[in-house]
């Protein structure tokens, strides 16, 4: 151990252990204070005195003579004493920079000073360090390479260390210096740091308390008590600071319950002998607990009426006394004077305390102040992003009337744009005369782009890959720049996408979409192949443009053209036409190549506080699209979305979100059992928006199950394999969906790792679908005795089918196959039940009897058109990992609908760069 100089929380014993071998590392380095530890200067003999002839150094080697000799007082020709001489030692010694010292000549006058310098240190090293890098305890550290060793130095950096490891609760922690010799008066510092276990708060007792209990007074803590369901909060370690921060908690929350006179008399901490955890005790003393008494306003500023400003405050005359009140009235009152343009008004809560009748009188007093204008705004921090993408967000401008209400309106609008960190605050400082005030926008910019990937399984697609990258800063003019990737075995899509906020720098945004998107849909067979049913290929592009009306509305409009093919797999084509009894008479009938030409607009009101994690405020946004200028499809669609936030103190977050819509066909009927607003065009629910639920999960459907005859008994069951149903969603003509969630948060162990976890309900539907037309008749009756369906209710064996039948010219047509006294056309398929024609619904010719097609039996079900609602709650975390941001949902349907997909878990993840 280094003389005199304590090492740690636990003063580590010193090496014995011999030096190192020149330019080498030993296994275990000697103790620093054990290599050069100067001796106590020795008091020189005494002598009667004398004059110094002369005066020399000898061993200095990188410090001149002079500067040695500046050390001390000693000159050649003054005189000298034994007083002297000692004196001198004692100045070389207080200058740190040598290890030894001495002097001789003393009896002759021809003095010399003989010196060792203090050793170079040549590197500084940590060894046993794992809880906290290496690289933040050396920025604590002052020693460092090129510098002179010093015990002073090495004595300080060692108390540095164990205040690193005591702020992390870490009291056990451990700290050895020592040194290993190099050549050429170099030296190596090497600090071997035993890290312990953090310290824990093992019990926190409270003395005193009458009124409330202690674990009530615990929960105002942020300190907690070590158990095992807080292994992610790091509020169970013990810290000094936070020790004082409790005790203020405490103070506040007996104040917000009317007892005024409440005080912590002592707070002591004890470290228990193993050094692993500490016992906490407060003694407090509550007193007695009071109630408003009088409460006015007393305002030298003329535009203020006292009267009405009391009558507006919370608090009233007999009410029990709660300072956190108080403290929000004088906040509302210097935001009031702020909306009239008095910037710096000093409003000062006067205390009339009654002990005998225990009431607290208030007169908030509010002092003169001038009116304040705007000198000058200035923008700090932005390094990429444009002076006047800031600047356009500001409600105020440079010679405006201070407006305490329109600033924190530039905050929200500024903290919206998502391009800087988090609690952005507008600063105001006093201009350069009394009426003048000056706004600094001090912004931290963050990363604008993000990459977003997302994975998920399901039974209709397997595998879901979706890649999204957007740049919502692009180049520093808050433009917004997107393309979007998604591929499975259902679907792929490219979207890109590019949005500038204020064109040719007015109040005016512009947009345009591209987008090319290729759906497929498939069923099963009965030995679980898949079997590709229909296509459609999307292509189109958008226009958006959009303009404030007032300071929270705004109006959007948009056109759009698509060009969508729906079309089959040529193995499902039965003579180049669509089969209903292979594919389903609702996929028939949506095939075809149709423009799709609309117009839109959507009215938006937008008071959120932020707009990517808001806290509080208001969304709403009602819009229409009509389909029909031009084109092939004629329509109305009408969507409604509101949101509100609060925030519930403590990091709560609650919100409510609800959407819902209706699409309305302007076409003329279109037939029996089918519906006039096309598949294509119709609505879906499912995830992500409804957790819980597959990709279109929710609504209307249409099961095919097939038949399989029993080998033995000849008897046909449904078949129970998932895989082999097929299950086609059709969408519906109106939804609603809504949800409740709360975001709820952790200690500070959790937000480091950035968790937010949230539980949530979700509710809604989709529905309002014309039942289509049944694609088959199969021969079936229920069994009295069990209710179970016979698909051969005549008990025969043989397996019953349906004619195979195709859409031709609107007309449904039976397809055969040419019998075999037709020598030329045997076998082949033909609308003729007689005779044979190469073109469906041709002319027939000849005289052969064909035989009726029939495909494979199923039972088919119209599932979903329901309007009752679909129930699931879930908790779901957003996690900002190593590897981006990662959101996990687990989510159960409660209440669901025959028909409907559930699913359990999703998960996706994305990056920010």
């Amino acid at each position: 151990m280094l003389a005199g100089i304590p090492v740690s929380a636990q003063t580590a014993p010193a090496s014995t252990t011999p030096a190192a071998t020149q330019g080498s590392r030993p296994a275990r380095a000697p103790a620093v204070g054990q290599v050069a530890t100067p001796a106590t200067p020795a008091p020189v003999a005494p002598l009667a005195g004398g004059t110094i002839r002369t005066l020399r150094v000898e061993g200095s080697q990188r410090i001149e003579p002079e500067t040695v000799l500046s050390y001390t007082k000693l000159r050649v020709g003054i005189p000298y004493t034994t007083a002297t001489l000692d004196q001198a030692l004692v100045d070389l010694q207080a200058s740190e920079l040598f290890a030894d010292y001495s002097i001789s000549g003393v009896e002759s006058g021809d003095i010399v000073l003989r010196i060792r310098e203090n050793p170079i240190i040549n590197r500084v090293i940590l060894e046993g360090n794992k809880a906290i890098k290496s690289d933040k305890i050396q920025k604590e550290l002052k020693l460092a390479p090129r510098q002179i060793f010093t015990r002073t130095a090495v004595r300080a950096d060692v108390g540095r260390i164990v205040e690193l490891y005591r702020r992390q609760g870490r009291f056990a922690a451990v700290v050895e210096p020592k040194m290993v010799s190099l050549d050429q008066n170099r030296v190596d510092i090497v600090f071997e740091i035993t890290e312990g276990s953090k310290s824990k708060v093992r019990q926190i007792n409270i003395l005193g308390n009458e009124k409330f209990s202690d674990d009530a007074l615990r929960g105002q803590m942020a300190t907690k008590q070590s158990r095992w369901f807080r292994v992610l909060s790091s509020g169970t370690s013990y810290d000094q600071d936070r020790l004082n921060y409790d005790q203020q908690k405490l103070r506040q929350f007996y104040l917000t319950e009317g007892y005024a006179d409440f005080r912590v008399t002592s707070a002591v901490a004890e470290l228990t002998p193993d050094k692993r955890d500490f016992i906490i005790t407060y003694v407090v003393e509550e007193g007695p607990r009071y109630k408003f008494g009088d409460v006015t306003v007393d305002s030298e500023i003329r535009d203020f009426d006292n009267t009405r400003l009391a009558a507006s405050l919370p608090m009233k005359k007999g009410d029990w006394y709660n300072a956190k009140m108080v403290e929000d009235s004088v906040e509302n009152l210097s935001q009031t004077a702020g909306l009239f343009g008095y910037a710096f008004t000093n409003v000062d809560p006067e205390f009339q305390r009654d002990r005998e009748t225990l009431t607290m009188g208030i007169n908030f007093h509010i002092a003169q102040a001038q009116r304040t204008y705007v000198e000058r705004i200035d923008i700090n921090g932005n390094t990429q992003t444009q002076d006047k993408v800031v600047r356009r967000e500001m409600r105020l401008a440079e010679g405006d009337a201070f407006n305490d209400f329109q600033i924190k309106r530039s905050q929200d609008r500024i903290n919206s744009l998502g391009f800087f960190q988090d609690k952005f605050e507008i600063k105001r400082t006093p201009g350069t005369t009394p009426d003048r005030i000056l706004l600094e926008a001090p912004v931290e910019e963050k990363s604008t782009g993000e990459l977003q990937l997302s994975a998920g399984y399901s039974s209709l697609e397997r595998f879901i890959i979706q890649a999204n990258i957007t740049q919502r800063n692009f180049r520093g003019k808050g433009q917004e720049l997107r393309a979007g990737v998604n591929y499975s075995s259902y679907q792929k899509s490219v979207e890109l996408g590019f949005t500038e906020p204020y064109l040719l720098d007015k109040n005016v945004a512009i947009g345009v979409d591209l987008f090319r998107r290729d759906l497929n849909q498939f069923n099963f067979t009965t030995n679980g192949d898949r079997n590709q049913l229909y296509n459609q290929v999307s292509t189109g592009f958008q226009i958006r443009t959009g303009v404030p009306l007032t300071e929270y509305w705004s109006l959007s409009g948009r056109y759009g053209l698509s060009y969508d093919e729906v079309g089959l797999d040529e193995s499902l084509l039965v003579n180049g036409q669509c089969s209903t009894a292979t594919v389903g008479r609702y996929l028939c009938e949506a095939l075809g190549n149709r423009w799709t030409s609309s117009v839109g607009y959507s009215l938006i009101y937008n008071s959120l506080n932020s707009g990517l994690r808001p806290t509080a405020g208001t969304r709403f946004s009602f819009s229409q699209d009509f389909a029909g200028l031009g084109g092939d499809v004629k329509y109305i669609r009408t969507r409604a979305e509101v949101a509100k936030y609060y925030g519930l103190g403590s990091g709560f977050v609650l919100s409510f979100l609800g959407e819902g819509g209706y699409i309305k066909s302007l076409e003329k009927n279109r037939g029996p059992g089918i519906d006039e607003v096309r598949i294509i065009d119709r609505f879906y629910l499912g995830e992500p928006n409804f957790r819980g639920f597959d990709i279109r999960g929710v609504g209307p459907r249409v099961q095919r199950t097939p038949l399989v005859t029993d080998p033995v008994t000849g008897i046909q069951s449904l078949v129970t394999d998932r895989n082999q149903i097929v299950d086609d969603p059709l969408g519906g003509k109106a939804y609603y969906l809504g949800r409740a969630e709360l975001e709820i948060p952790l200690g500070a162990g959790a937000r480091e790792l950035g968790l937010r976890p949230s539980i949530y309900v979700q509710a809604g539907s989709l529905f309002s679908l014309k039942q289509p037309l049944k694609t088959t008749d199969f021969a079936q009756a229920k069994n009295p005795a069990t209710g179970a369906l016979l698909f051969n209710p005549d008990g025969s064996p043989t397996l019953l089918g349906t004619p195979i039948t195709t859409i031709v010219n609107n007309q449904t047509l039976a397809l055969y196959s040419v019998g075999a006294t037709d020598t030329v056309n045997a076998g082949l398929g033909t609308t003729c039940a007689v005779g044979y024609s190469a073109t469906p619904g041709g002319t027939c010719t000849g005289s052969s009897v064909n035989i009726a097609q029939v495909s494979q039996p199923f039972f088919e079900q119209f599932l979903g058109n329901s309007a009752r609602p679909r129930l699931t709650v879930g908790i779901g975390v957003n996690w900002n990992s190593p590897f981006g941001p990662l959101r996990i949902d687990l989510a159960k349907a409660l209440i669901k609908q025959k028909g409907d997909d559930n699913k359990l878990i999703t998960f996706n993840v994305g990056t920010q760069f």
